[in-house]
């Protein structure tokens, strides 16, 4: 089983230290930054390199930083082969929240790419069927972003909130 800091030393050495960034965090668990570019080939390494055998994409999940004007997209994956977990964080810009799919390394990723892109507007390229999953195809915004704003009418009804 390895630890965070030994597969960010491996991620490192195998993408360059400008790619990934080590955060430990004495609260939760330590996890890593991966830049947006890079994220398919990170997962797909992850997946496929002997000894890792990421295999488990456990969660994907949407995040707003908007002190920071931010978009971030959590990953937690498990090897079921070599008993390791792992985070990964990509953090975007509000203005330009797109990164590569994981979809295909990771058939889960599907429904969960498609909710992070549903309520905070992060877009996925090489995704099979980016539409909304939650709210209708012709709702307005992005409901978890922090700076929503809900709509006063949807088709003529008031929306109670």
């Amino acid at each position: 089983m390895k630890t965070t800091e030994e597969l960010h030393r491996l991620l490192s050495a195998q993408f360059g230290d400008e790619t990934c960034e080590l955060k430990p965090d004495e609260k939760v668990e330590p996890w890593i930054v991966v830049k947006p570019e890079v994220i398919r080939d990170v997962a797909k390494f992850l997946r496929d390199e002997d000894g890792l055998r990421f295999d488990c994409l456990m969660c994907l999940s949407g995040v707003h930083y908007q002190k920071e004007n931010e978009l971030g997209v959590t990953y937690h994956l498990f090897s079921t082969s070599e008993k390791h977990k792992l985070a990964l964080k990509v953090i975007m810009p509000e203005d330009n929240a797109q990164l590569p799919s994981v979809e295909q390394i990771w058939k889960t990723a599907d429904w969960y790419e498609r909710e992070a892109f549903d309520m905070f507007g992060i877009r996925f390229d090489g995704h099979p069927d980016p539409r909304r999953i939650l709210c209708p195809d012709d709702w307005e915004g992005h409901p978890l972003r922090k700076d929503y704003q809900v709509q006063e009418f949807y088709r003529g009804m008031k929306v109670e909130y």
